[in-house]
């Protein structure tokens, strides 16, 4: 009889199981085991029990093994940068991709420009949601984001490329986004450093700001101004969710971090927000 082979790790008690089924015995039960599953959404963050000879396996939802954050799940043996499930405090279980090569790995980013695909220019609703394609660019969504780094010390990690291929990184300590009621305020407490420089300074403090719902200091919007959505003061600066540019062009609108290149306003052409656990 040909035999199914099901791989898990349990990361709990730190082994590996590999548990072999009759393919007969599986499928015949494979809409009971389904169903003993319940509302576990990841195989691997589930327990396997060996119940009889006639029931090769069953499934028990676990969220002690469910990892919180990307750290966590590096700290687990996951070492392949991807999409996973995490099961963050107080949170619903959330798919982020989960950076394991940067600076040590561990990272949820929650931004990324990749090829000007997906539409930044948007309302409250939609940054607050977050929106995007997993396979190219997207927004995590402020309400994760606040809810992330509503609890414990948080690093901010910013990497960039422009179109000469030539990478650049900001690196910020204690970074936190407030709750809606407080308009997503952005604040860190220190820069740690990079080759982009702290292009961020002047946006530390301030709430979010979309075409649609404005909080910044200026007498106009600079959202709408700007064609984007960021923690402005009083606009000209720094924006990594300003227009998509196909070239390395000097505008005020564009994927821009100033300090990165001598204060210029030079397009990005990749950007990537990301944070982890300090």
């Amino acid at each position: 009889m040909s035999r199914m082979a099901m791989f898990l790790r349990n990361h709990q008690r730190g082994h590996q199981l590999l548990l072999l089924c009759p393919e007969k015995t599986w499928r015949s039960h494979d809409v009971a085991m389904k169903a003993n599953m319940g509302s576990c959404p990841s195989v691997i963050n589930c327990l396997i029990s060996l119940v009889s000879a006639t029931w090769c396996l069953t499934f028990y939802c676990s969220t002690v093994l469910g990892a919180r954050n990307c750290k966590e799940l590096l700290h687990q043996g996951v070492v392949m940068s991807g999409w996973y499930t995490i099961y963050p405090d107080g949170m619903a279980p959330l798919q982020v991709l989960c950076d394991m090569d940067t600076d040590g790995g561990g990272w949820i980013v929650f931004q990324r420009r990749y090829d000007g695909s997906v539409d930044f220019y948007l309302g409250w609703d939609s940054y607050k949601r977050g929106f995007g394609s997993r396979l190219t660019e997207f927004w995590l969504g402020n309400d994760n984001l606040s809810n992330f780094t509503s609890s414990g010390t948080w690093d901010l990690r910013v990497d960039l490329r422009d179109f000469n291929n030539t990478a650049y990184y900001a690196k910020y300590s204690s970074f936190r986004i407030s709750p809606a009621y407080d308009n997503y305020r952005l604040t860190y407490s220190s820069y740690v450093g990079g080759n982009a420089g702290d292009a961020l300074s002047y946006n530390n403090g301030m709430a979010f700001s979309t075409k649609d719902r404005d909080n910044d200091r200026w007498a106009g919007n600079c959202a709408t101004n700007l064609q984007g959505a960021w923690w402005f003061n009083y606009c000209y600066s720094t924006d990594l969710n300003g227009v998509y540019r196909l070239q390395q062009n000097e505008s005020p609108t564009g994927v821009l971090w100033p300090t990165a290149n001598t204060n210029t306003l030079h397009s990005f052409r990749i950007s990537e927000m990301k944070i982890r656990p300090e």
